[in-house]
Parts: C-alpha cells; structure tokens; sequence
C-alpha cells in the first residue's frame, strides 16, 4: 500500500485521535479502503467477521463536477505514490507510523448506474454505512467532492447529529443550491441546512473564492495561514472543535496549484503542502470519526505532483 504525504499524515491524525470511534485500542485496528468508482475510501477500527483481510474499493463519480471533470485514472494515481513514497518508514516527523496500529483493508468497489446520477449519493450513503456500522471509521479518496454529503449522512448514523466539520478547500462549498441538485460546491448547504453538521463549531481553512454568505463557518482563509502561521490556526481551530465529533474533508485544491496541479477547479494563493501536514499533524487528538481526500484529477497534472502530494 503505497502512501503520499498527506494521506499519510491523515493517517497519522486517525490513529492518534479517536478514530477507531471509542473501541477497545488493545486490539488491531482495521483500515479498509473503499473506492465508490470515484472514491476510494479507508476505514480505522477493529478487524469485523465481514471486514477482514486485505480489500479494496472504487468510485469514479464525477458528474457534479462543473469545470474540469477528472476521468477513472486519478484511484490508480493516489494508490501508487501511496506506496512509493513511505513504504519502508513511518512518515517523516510523525510520532507514529499509523500501519504499526492499523491493519489494510481494500474494501471493494461501491457500484452504482451511470445513467442514474440521482440514485448516486444512496449508493455511496448504503455502502459507506454497511462498513462504518461493523466498527470501522473511514477515510475516502476520491474525486468529486459532493460524496462528502452522503459520506456525512452515514457517519450521522453511527455518531449523531450535528457533526463538527473540518474542511480544507479553495472554495466554501456553500453556495445555495435547489433541493434534489447533485453539485461539488453546494453539499455543506445542504448539511448545513439538514442538521448533519453545526457551522458555529466547525473550521474551513484555505478558502480563497467568494461567497457572502458564510452560513456561520469559522473561516481561515488562505491569507489568514499564511499571514498568522501554522500554530495560529491549530491553536484556534482546536479551540472551535473541542471534543465534538468531527469530520474531516480535504479538498486537493486546498494546496496551491504549484502543489497540486491536478485537480478541477485550481485557485492560486493557496496552501503549501507543509502548511497543511503540519495542521493535520498538529491536530492530532482531535474526536475524528471520519475524513475523505477529494477532487483529485490526475488528467490535469502531466508529473503526477498532485498525488505525490
């Protein structure tokens, strides 16, 4: 299993904070990737009967994306820098090596009717909640960032509602959208508005696009990292969450372009690749449920930069 820097400090993150969702740590946790054909997911906690061994997933769903779609080929990108890059060490500057805690699992495609996009985000809710509902918790890679509305729906399942959200991103993915719409920059307007997550105690960082309404985000924009620092920005944002159940979304574009290239709708000024594993390193502790690493597109980087990142 290969891992990239960020993942591998997502990982980390997991497997120091309360990832494994209160289960017994004596045991060894699971991490079962799950790709739903444009989303390849990971999941933290104990091995269950129907979750064991080494599995994998895919999900190649992009059809709420507006600007650059990014093809079947960015899974197969991620999961090779995912081994390349810290296959022999733990990852560098971390305290733990989160594959000394967390067994691999590749959990299987989540199939779904590309001819039917409406029945896309059930698909996702089903197969996301039958691996959560074993013990599991569960980082998704993917593409197309509106699966984190179905992912957050089944995470409500298991922990309740509202969720803290932890979002990284370009662009507030807030804008007011109609009900029924499948859209990668509307899906927290939709959580927000159904009571899935709780805008007053959640954090997005790197934002560096418009929107007037922020819904009651905390926000630290691009500017604010670069101007106040990494320490800043972990000190408040632990501050925001406290102890809440969180969950963490990582929009690729987040990092500046010259970072990560490869992705559908790039936006200058934004994070280094340092800048962000430091926050997710320094966040470590944190009530993380769940998490997912989206808008990867492989198609628009010629020197696969964007999933060495």
């Amino acid at each position: 299993m290969k891992r990239t820097l960020l993942c591998a400090s997502a990982l980390a993150l997991g497997a120091g904070s309360a990832m494994a969702g209160g289960l017994d740590r004596s045991g060894q946790s699971v991490l079962a990737i799950f790709d739903a054909n444009n989303t390849t997911s990971v999941s933290f906690g104990h091995v269950m009967p129907s979750v064991t061994g080494e599995d994998a997933a895919g999900n190649d769903y992009d059809v709420g994306e507006d600007y650059q779609q990014y093809g079947f080929s960015y899974t197969n990108q991620i999961n090779e820098q995912f081994n390349y890059s810290l296959i022999f060490d733990q990852p560098y500057g971390a305290d733990v090596d989160p594959f000394d805690k967390l067994a691999v699992i590749d959990y299987g495609d989540c199939f779904f009717d590309f001819g039917r996009p409406e029945t896309v985000p059930d698909a996702i809710e089903e197969h996301a909640t039958n691996i959560i509902s074993q013990g599991p918790g569960l980082l998704t890679l993917g593409g197309d960032h509106f699966i984190a509305w179905p992912l957050l729906k089944a995470h409500v399942k298991k922990h309740g509602k509202p969720l803290s959200l932890l979002h990284f991103d370009a662009h507030s993915d807030t804008w007011e959208d109609e009900e029924g719409r499948i859209d990668h920059g509307t899906m927290f307007w939709h959580a927000a508005k159904e009571g899935l997550i709780d805008p007053a105690h959640s954090v997005q960082i790197g934002l560096r696009t418009t929107n007037d309404d922020t819904l009651g985000f905390n926000i630290f924009d691009g500017p604010f990292v670069h101007r106040q620092g990494i320490d800043v920005v972990v000190e408040e944002t632990r501050k925001i969450l406290g102890d809440r159940p969180v969950y963490l979304s990582f929009d690729i574009d987040c990092l500046d372009p010259s970072y990560a290239p490869g992705t559908g709708t790039p936006v200058c000024g934004g994070l280094t690749t340092n800048q962000a594993i430091q926050i997710l390193r320094g966040l470590i502790g944190i009530n993380l449920i769940g998490m997912d690493l989206v808008e990867v597109a492989p198609a628009y980087d010629v020197g696969d930069i964007t999933s060495l990142a």
